[in-house]
């Protein structure tokens, strides 16, 4: 059965997955833009078929240790590959961070043109929020972000969850800040002991 647009959705999903076309995920969902799908159909008939260049996103909060998580994504997405792995990108830090050296080297990428799908195990891998504008930015340069296991939540369960990633991210700051006080503080006061032992 064939789409109000005259592509069978199966043509669709395997466009998809062949990164020939971008889309963006709505829960469950593909979603194709008529303009992207209106091009599709044009050169369907052409010899030409853009290849399938992958780029494998993996990240973890800590700024050490945490290695066995970047190499069980990794062998993750590895596992599932249907194209070329041409890069393999390894970032640390808190993914509300917008300024991480590995999500730059992605974008640098993307607007290079060395990739046409980039790949991440969870969709929070890639950004905690804003992963939606992400994907709009690099559809723009024909890149497809695809979420080896995206979320099943919805409502309520989506909110709460966003929100408890809100409180721990923010909680973990905070302590961060707390330590660095701290460290600052019995610094000071060890010079201070130097200084006074050494005008005894």
């Amino acid at each position: 059965m064939r789409s109000v647009i005259g592509i069978h959705p199966m043509t669709l999903r395997q466009w998809a997955l062949d990164g020939k076309i971008p889309f963006t995920w709505v829960g469950r969902e593909r979603r194709f833009s008529s303009v992207d799908v209106e091009n599709m159909k044009r050169g369907s008939d052409s010899s030409t078929v853009r290849p399938r260049l992958e780029l494998l996103y993996v990240r973890v909060s800590g700024s050490s240790g945490q290695e066995s998580s970047l190499e069980a994504q990794e062998a993750e997405l590895r596992a599932s590959s249907t194209g070329t792995v041409v890069k393999v990108v390894k970032d640390r830090g808190s993914g509300l961070k917008e300024s991480r050296p590995g999500l730059n080297r992605v974008i640098a990428m993307v607007s290079d043109g060395s990739v046409t799908v980039v790949r991440v195990t969870h969709e929070d891998r890639l950004a905690r929020f804003g992963v939606g504008w992400l994907k709009r930015l690099f559809a723009v340069y024909g890149v497809t972000v695809e979420v080896l296991h995206p979320k099943k939540l919805g409502g309520r369960d989506e909110l709460l969850e966003d929100f408890v990633s809100l409180v721990t991210t923010f909680a973990g700051r905070l302590y961060g800040m707390r330590s660095a006080d701290n460290r600052r503080r019995l610094l000071a006061e060890s010079g201070q002991c130097t200084d006074e032992g050494m005008t005894r």
